[in-house]
């Protein structure tokens, strides 16, 4: 398997604001010789959790890698936290789309199967993504349709700016401008166009508490958004992979014995919405 790390501003030849930096991992293999023909895959994006003060390495590539295993290519973006605010981590997100379908063939992914998943605050980047794809903040990057994800996956995700919610993610998003935070709650920007939906929470989740999913949820439901909704029993914030890839031996915290097969359940999901492995004759 190759890995390799592409800086986005000098990809693009965009000016970073001050203190950005948008660096995209991609695990990139080839299809063994003996199975013969050439195969597609899909692809997901990555992004990772931090209350947009930094990006969790515990959502980065131990994810990758269980993507890897199911058949997908992967990339992780490093995207910009604080002291930048919105959207520059969106115009990140943007250009890591137009990456990955602009190469497409090169990593034998199917440009029609893009996923997009975020895990925390990476979940609410996700879904500005999911929502903001065709808006201006990012118009002059590329055209919406190639911004836009063919399905998400949001993670517990930090999603509703007022009442009980992660503030530190919020103000760092918003920069402690109210009428910016009020914009970017997710229920308020879901759209019945935008890509369908697999949401995860946990019940016990202290830190974004799952009223954050359930109000989400329930947004998506009156748009008429394609989604399915997960609300798992035990479990505590920032779970990840939820196994020993992310915690210490035998130390991984109380957790509903579902919860490890998230990752499986969110597969099947985009199975259905047709991103599967393909095989053709060249």
């Amino acid at each position: 398997m190759n890995v390799r790390q592409v800086d986005l501003y000098q990809s693009y030849g965009f000016v970073p604001p001050p203190g950005a930096t948008a660096k995209l991992s991609v695990w990139h293999y080839k299809t063994p010789p003996q199975i013969g023909g050439r195969r597609t895959r899909p692809a997901v994006l990555i992004l990772p959790g931090g209350a947009y003060r930094r990006t969790s390495d515990r959502e980065s590539e131990p994810v990758a890698l269980r993507f890897a295993a199911r058949g997908y290519i992967p990339f992780v973006l490093q995207y910009s936290c604080v002291p930048t605010k919105f959207p520059v981590s969106l115009r990140e997100t943007a250009m890591a789309m137009r990456y990955i379908r602009e190469n497409s063939t090169d990593l034998d992914i199917d440009p029609h199967m893009v996923a997009a998943i975020g895990f925390s605050a990476g979940g609410h980047l996700c879904g500005t993504l999911g929502t903001l794809y065709d808006g201006g903040e990012v118009a002059d990057i590329a055209p919406g349709e190639v911004v836009r994800p063919d399905v998400l996956g949001l993670c517990y995700p930090v999603a509703v700016s007022w009442g009980r919610t992660h503030e530190e993610s919020f103000e760092n998003i918003s920069g402690g401008d109210k009428t910016l935070r009020d914009r970017l709650s997710l229920e308020k920007l879901v759209r019945g166009d935008m890509p369908p939906v697999f949401l995860w929470h946990t019940r016990e989740d202290a830190s974004v508490p799952c009223r954050n999913s359930l109000m989400l949820a329930c947004a998506l439901e009156e748009a008429g958004v394609d989604f399915t909704f997960h609300l798992y029993h035990k479990g505590r914030h920032g779970l990840s992979n939820a196994d020993e890839t992310v915690y210490p031996a035998g130390a991984i915290p109380p957790i509903s014995w579902d919860v490890p097969g998230w990752l499986d359940s969110m597969v099947h999901f985009f199975e259905e919405q047709g991103l599967k492995i393909r095989d053709r004759e060249d």
